[in-house]
């Protein structure tokens, strides 16, 4: 079975544990799910967690993962409360043009600071007394719990995300193939590249609890340049009922503000990864990158143009299996 190492390590441990204490109707036919407080769901602040759903007119399933910024040992730049679902780019049910609009959706907000990882409560302040509570681990799979019990039986499943939720896509495959064993995944991963410096993935799992969702076997999925790459290639040697597509931009303008790591360099290690893991994968990976600053696309930038398509096109494109859906680069 895919990512049995994984498992084994327990990645899988909080499946099954957690239930949302309400479900209520919001705007737009979704359904919001509150977890209450405790050890279980919550947002990095202690705020409460939630996330939804909403019914499609289709059996295909869209799990997307929202993004905002991480939470460190330096700096902490994380949102405090669940981001609510908007209608917009490949999350708009009314868009005519947007080729997941008839999906069911399950829809993980980003409140965690940790990509998804996190499983530790933290005195950030030394005054005894927990401040940082890194429950990404139960958000998720609290969440996907819901979106499995909802959407038992999807026929496809598009797992997408921007920005931290590119990474958090990473990190929600191995659940969703525990919740799904036999339905073909679509993954896309926009502006969360992983694109690091050599120590930084490390310090992070350290800092978060959060070294269980690398297969300790696996001595290249952080790589010695600090990229994860070789992760992302793991994923896909795994699981050959899985295709990946990245979107990036080569000056990403977020992603260089909050790391060390010059320009050049970046697109160097960015463009080299694409080309890494669709000579591995021809059949089964492909990218999108973009010469630019922009950060992130398919929700608001899902009309930009890189070179002759556009994002949207390129999407639509890989959903319909379209002998048109290759890497594109300007």
């Amino acid at each position: 079975m895919p990512f049995q190492e994984l498992y084994d390590q327990g990645v899988d441990r909080y499946l099954g544990v957690y239930a949302p204490m309400l479900s209520e109707a919001a705007d737009g036919g979704a359904v919001t799910h509150l977890f209450g407080e405790g050890d279980g769901p919550l947002c990095y602040t202690a705020n409460p967690f939630s996330m939804s759903t909403r019914d499609g007119s289709s059996d295909e399933l869209l799990i997307f993962v929202q993004g905002d910024g991480i939470c460190g040992t330096q700096a902490c730049a994380a949102v405090e409360d669940p981001i609510p679902l908007i209608d917009i780019g490949l999350l708009s049910a009314r868009g005519q043009n947007n080729p997941a609009a008839n999906f069911n959706l399950g829809y993980i907000p980003y409140c965690d600071g940790t990509l998804f990882t996190g499983d530790r409560d933290v005195d950030s302040d030394d005054d005894g007394l927990n401040d940082r509570f890194f429950r990404g681990a139960q958000n998720l799979a609290a969440s996907l719990d819901v979106i499995a019990s909802t959407y038992p039986a999807p026929s496809r499943i598009l797992l997408a995300g921007n920005s931290a939720g590119g990474f958090g896509t990473h990190t929600a495959l191995p659940l969703v193939r525990r919740l799904y064993p036999d339905v073909p995944v679509d993954l896309i991963n926009d502006s969360g590249a992983g694109i690091l410096q050599p120590g930084d993935q490390d310090g992070l799992n350290e800092y978060w609890n959060a070294a269980s969702n690398f297969p300790a076997s696996c001595a290249d999925c952080i790589g010695d340049d600090g990229n994860l790459t070789g992760y992302h290639s793991y994923q896909l040697a795994q699981d050959d009922n899985l295709r990946m597509g990245f979107i990036s931009s080569t000056a990403d303008e977020v992603v260089l503000s909050s790391s060390t790591i010059d320009q050049a360099t970046f697109e160097s290690e960015l463009r080299e990864a694409v080309a890494e893991l669709e000579t591995a994968c021809p059949d089964r990976f492909r990218s999108l990158i973009n010469e630019g600053e922009e950060h992130t696309f398919i929700l608001t930038r899902f009309d930009f143009a890189i070179g002759d398509t556009t994002v949207r096109e390129w999407v639509t494109q890989m959903l319909g299996g379209s002998g048109d859906w290759r890497s594109k680069s300007e």
